[in-house]
């Protein structure tokens, strides 16, 4: 069964559901304008007189940037415009709740960010329900207030973001969510010893004794030119990537590959030995 606001919604047909849907690939009609697409909903739903489709079509366009171009046609838009329209066409029949399949995927990176902020600024202003559906892990953590982590179709975890990075509940949740490093190890009491090496880490989390993973995400990690205080552990930088705000090193301990971000105002280190520490606290155990 389905509800939405405690009324059963399963059996009835799609437009008395109140949904809004806006699809990856934008489902525009071709062969009508702007103003015609953003109606069709208020059309088919047919409670509504035409003067107040019109109205309902025009304020979802200018809610989203795209009044002065009702009267073009899909194919006359950019990529980024046509999203628009079909996001207009989503909300103009005031829904219940709004459902986004992937709504950005199509868009350059430049724009897709821009976009999610225009999304989190029009969720705010509707004040609506909206299940937004994506595989792109900063998407979601950008754009939600809760998460829910489908893995083979079961829910893996659900909760607040900042729940998800920071307490992911096994490595699968760990390693979506933020590309954790996982390193086996074996936990007695408060530390775990990596294996294959003496390092011992000071862990944090619940979980059972015995054989799991230490996560360690990649900027909670620090990197120096050679073995510190701050930074104990021997390990062999095998590669960098200058990504312009951060650097993201990539170092070999005990066999195990590792990344490492860094601000790019640090010492930029070249390929060898080095040393790697990590900020107190950061080491979450993941028991098996």
């Amino acid at each position: 069964m389905i509800e939405i606001g405690g009324t059963d919604v399963t059996r009835l047909p799609p437009e008395k559901r109140h949904l809004g849907m806006m699809f990856q690939s934008y489902a525009l009609f071709p062969h009508m304008t702007v103003a015609e697409n953003v109606r069709f909903g208020l059309r088919m739903a047919g409670d509504k007189p035409k003067s107040e489709q019109r109205a309902l079509a025009v304020r979802a366009l200018e809610r989203v940037q795209m009044g002065h171009l009702a009267d073009r046609f899909p194919a006359q838009l950019s990529g980024g415009q046509q999203q628009r329209v079909a996001l207009a066409r989503a909300i103009a029949f005031e829904p219940r709740v709004l459902l986004l399949d992937e709504p950005l995927s199509n868009l350059d990176a430049r724009l897709r960010e821009d976009m999610q902020i225009e999304l989190k600024e029009l969720h705010r202003a509707l004040g609506l329900t909206t299940v937004f559906v994506t595989h792109d892990q900063e998407e979601a953590m950008s754009l939600s207030d809760r998460i829910v982590l489908m893995n083979a179709g079961r829910i893996e975890q659900e909760g607040a973001p900042t729940e998800l990075y920071g307490a992911p509940r096994s490595s699968f949740a760990a390693d979506f969510i933020g590309s954790a490093n996982l390193l086996p190890a074996t936990r007695s009491g408060g530390s775990a010893v990596l294996e294959g090496t003496d390092v011992t880490v000071a862990v944090s989390g619940e979980g059972a004794m015995g054989k799991g993973q230490v996560m360690l995400r990649q900027e909670d990690l620090r990197l120096r030119s050679a073995v510190a205080a701050d930074a104990p552990v021997p390990v062999d930088v095998v590669a960098s990537v200058y990504r312009g705000a951060d650097v993201v090193y990539v170092v070999e301990l005990a066999g195990r590959r590792l990344r490492v971000v860094l601000p790019r105002h640090e010492e930029i280190l070249p390929a060898g030995s080095a040393g790697l520490g990590w900020r107190e606290g950061a080491a979450l155990w993941l028991s098996e």
